[in-house]
């Protein structure tokens, strides 16, 4: 089974594709989903993430192969925007959909993990009409180590 990767440059809507994706997979004793947004507060008008679009689609997909070798899943789904977006706005989804939960929690985990920490996109976010570039957390590259 394929995942569906999709890598979009305008809004999504995440309960629409939640609801088709459950929707196909009757099967599933439990879907997980994670749903990434811009976070309102601290200034921030907007957030851009830039990619190099020779390599990004490829290596999302490449990890959905990864977290289907290593789990056993009905379905995984991982969307993810590119471009300008505000407070508010959708940025990732995730889900996976398992015939028991956690096998579906762990891919979702690891799934983001590996998206946040292996990241294809540069990100900046501009507060009080500048822009700046956003670097890595600590906690984000500990997170990633987790799965070795």
């Amino acid at each position: 089974m394929a995942g569906d990767v999709r890598l979009l440059t305008g809004a999504f809507d995440p309960a629409s594709l939640l609801r088709d994706f459950t929707a196909a997979r009757p099967q599933a004793g439990g879907i997980v989903s994670f749903l990434g947004q811009v976070r309102e507060g601290g200034g921030v008008e907007a957030l851009e993430l830039r990619h190099y679009e020779p390599l990004t689609l490829p290596a999302m997909e490449a990890l959905a192969a990864r977290v289907l070798a290593r789990w056993t899943l009905d379905g995984l789904l991982v969307v993810h925007r590119s471009g300008t977006m505000v407070p508010g706005e959708p940025i990732v989804l995730v889900a996976a959909a398992a015939r028991h939960r956690r096998d579906a929690f762990a891919a979702a985990d690891f799934a983001m993990d590996h998206l946040k920490s292996e990241s294809w996109f540069w990100k900046r976010e501009k507060v009080a009409g500048e822009w700046r570039w956003i670097e890595p957390r600590e906690q984000d590259i500990e997170d990633l180590a987790r799965w070795a």
